[in-house]
């Protein structure tokens, strides 16, 4: 089952542990507290109100989770995984919250009590994802579907029920429909055409019906899903169900009424003003924190490559309604790395420098398009903006790729999230799914929610090249 906040759905099971999570790290601060001065009035008066620091702490913490994705669906860590990243999150947290500390002193509770509140907080979410995970069975969460196609669309939620035991739904079956092409579904999967949908529904206590007929045309059971309906089923086109399960657009399922009909895809000037002022003062502050790193990088590309060598590389990309800008980063590649024309970037390309495989790694050599971002150029979120060349090639040969360039291309974006570093048509295709997902979903706070979520790209090394 799923739960949408911030334009985005989120596995139910997740929630349920975020929350539990939550009132863990609240009470750290008061069990801390009470431990470190044995009483709760004491340590009132020595600290001051605790509700504050119990919200405060709780929060921070949750977003450094969030962060180190913890909240992420597609997390597989192990033990050791999980401990590496409970433990980095509580890190982080740590320094965010002495950070906080000193701007403002009246939340300040003491380095003993706040090292008791990181272990405990550490402990607690450790030990309440093992217990969570070993006592409480998933399906419990999970959406029971009713598939009704059992051909070529309705073969696609097979699929990706076998690539994942980690998705929230539980397919109780599939209906034959008159035109289905083939008959991809296990026979034993199959429900029997001669029963009515709603007696199947009762039958399997179905929360939903998906519809993924082949062709539409051949006897719609309009009354049936209707009688579904009025009885609290809810009734979802497939490509709208696999969109909320991926968090992509299936391009091989699309069509345009689908993107014409369907909700999201909604702009706004008190939306588009707020995420502009964001990114104006994040690109103000950002810069003042990696002025260092960057003068560093600068001085090492000198050192390394030469002195008369390049430290910008400036490319032409294609931005926001296809009008071209120039992108800058830190140069990783030989200066005639592209004298054969454009191409892809490969995994161990030969061209990338050693000070460039480096700032490719860590993302350094991304830091410049700060510089396009208070230029307006490109925003902090969204697609990738592509070069020029790869755009004339991929417009013709994808369905619906120019509509990626709706919204500004940013620095992050949710496709750089949910898939490792493309360097093909494929992966183009693969990435603007994930791309026609965020602008359809486009929001301030699923903006936010994705600038978050990439701490854990950069400090796991996912997907540079």
């Amino acid at each position: 089952m799923a739960i949408r906040i911030f334009q985005h759905y989120w596995h139910l099971h997740l929630a349920v542990l975020a929350v539990i999570e939550g009132v863990i790290f609240f009470f750290a601060p008061y069990a801390a507290a009470y431990l470190r001065f044995n009483s709760q009035p004491l340590a009132e008066e020595m600290l001051g109100p605790m509700l504050p620091r119990g919200v405060v702490f709780a929060a921070v913490l949750f977003i450094s989770m969030a962060a180190m994705g913890l909240y992420n669906s597609r997390q597989r860590s192990r033990l050791a995984g999980l401990i590496a990243r409970v433990a980095a999150s509580v890190f982080g947290g740590a320094m965010f919250i002495t950070i906080l500390f000193y701007l403002f002193p009246d939340l300040h509770i003491g380095r003993g009590a706040l090292l008791i509140s990181l272990v405990i907080a550490f402990g607690g979410s450790v030990i309440a994802r093992i217990v969570f995970d070993t006592l409480v069975d998933e399906d419990l969460f999970k959406r029971r579907v009713l598939v009704y196609g059992s051909g070529r669309r309705g073969a696609s939620i097979a699929r990706l029920r076998r690539r994942s035991d980690r998705r929230g739904f539980v397919v109780v079956g599939y209906v034959p429909a008159e035109g289905d092409e083939g008959s991809e579904v296990p026979e034993n999967e199959k429900l029997p055409t001669t029963v009515d949908l709603l007696t199947l529904c009762e039958k399997h206590r179905v929360d939903e019906i998906v519809v993924a007929m082949d062709d539409r045309r051949r006897r719609f059971p309009m009354d049936q899903l209707l009688e579904c309906r009025l009885e609290g089923v809810d009734i979802l086109e497939l490509v709208s169900f696999l969109e909320r399960e991926t968090g992509k657009v299936r391009l091989d399922l699309l069509n345009p009424s689908w993107m014409i009909f369907s909700e999201g895809f909604g702009r706004g000037r008190i939306h588009d003003t707020l995420e502009r002022a964001f990114d104006i003062l994040a690109s103000f502050a950002l810069l003042v924190v990696a002025a260092p790193i960057m003068v560093v990088t600068a001085l090492a590309i000198k050192i390394m490559e030469g002195p008369k060598a390049s430290i910008f590389y400036r490319q032409v990309r294609v931005g926001q309604y296809g009008r071209p800008f120039r992108l800058l980063k830190f140069r990783s590649m030989r200066e005639d790395a592209e004298k054969d024309g454009a191409q892809w970037a490969q995994k161990n390309d030969s061209r990338v420098t050693p000070i460039g495989a480096f700032t490719r790694l860590t993302r350094i050599d991304e830091l410049p398009q700060i510089l396009n971002v208070l230029r307006g150029e490109m925003s902090f979120v969204g697609p990738r903006p592509e070069r020029p060349e790869f755009v004339g090639q991929l417009e013709e040969r994808i369905p619906y790729y120019r509509e990626r360039h709706t919204i500004k291309p940013g620095i992050t974006g949710w496709a750089q999230l949910c898939y490792p570093y493309g360097s093909s048509e494929q992966d183009a295709i693969e990435k603007l799914q994930y791309d026609l997902f965020y602008v359809k979903n486009h929001s301030l706070l699923f903006y936010l929610a994705i600038l978050v979520q990439t701490v854990e790209v950069i400090v796991w090394r996912k997907g540079a090249r």
